[in-house]
């Protein structure tokens, strides 16, 4: 990535940031923080990381942002009053800030070196082909998309993520899809009993 593009969106990224917390109108502050991932998932573009940045703006930009907007809506919060003036808040704040920037100092301040990915190794691929053959126990393997690619010498990443997710890691999918759900279903009950009562 060029580094005038690099700069342009960690500009993007940052003003989105500072945006979220400088706007008292929480729809404002939402939209800001879409921005923001905007400009990250730019950034991880830029990386090759190209998976990484789409699943940044389908999942966070798109889904989450939008359960976000949604249950602020139904909430109808308003603009933020503008609280007492207090140092204690503001002395936090700059105390925090310092820190990161002391640590930020720290981390690039020390030279990394030029690491490169390692090559496939294609007979390692090869073996691990095995482990996604299609079929059933004592029926022949058929060969699946994964394991065609594997034995081709390329690394399908996207397809065994999916894949890991989906039989390793399927129950904990499952059951935060239905927190989602219940937490979602729980906002627009509570807005129904404040909007009766109001």
């Amino acid at each position: 990535m060029p580094s005038y593009l690099f700069w342009l969106f960690a500009t993007i990224m940052l003003i989105g940031a500072v945006a979220v917390i400088a706007f008292r109108n929480p729809v404002s502050s939402a939209l800001a923080m879409v921005t923001s991932f905007v400009g990250l998932a730019a950034l991880f573009i830029g990386l090759s990381a190209f998976f990484v940045g789409v699943i940044q703006i389908l999942v966070y930009s798109g889904a989450i942002m939008v359960l976000f907007l949604f249950i602020i809506m139904l909430l109808d919060l308003k603009d933020e009053k503008r609280r007492s003036d207090s140092l204690a808040p503001l002395a936090a704040g700059l105390v925090l800030v310092a820190v990161f920037f002391i640590q930020l100092v720290g981390v690039l301040s020390h030279k990394l070196p030029n690491q490169t990915a390692p090559l496939l190794d294609k007979a390692a691929l090869a073996a691990a082909a095995e482990g996604y053959m299609g079929g059933k126990e004592g029926e022949k393997k058929v060969p699946t998309k994964i394991s065609t690619s594997l034995e081709a010498g390329q690394l399908p990443d996207v397809h065994i993520i999916g894949h890991t997710l989906f039989t390793q890691y399927n129950l904990p999918l499952q059951i935060l899809g239905v927190l989602l759900l219940v937490s979602t279903v729980g906002v627009v009950t509570l807005c129904r009993k404040s909007a009766a009562n109001g």
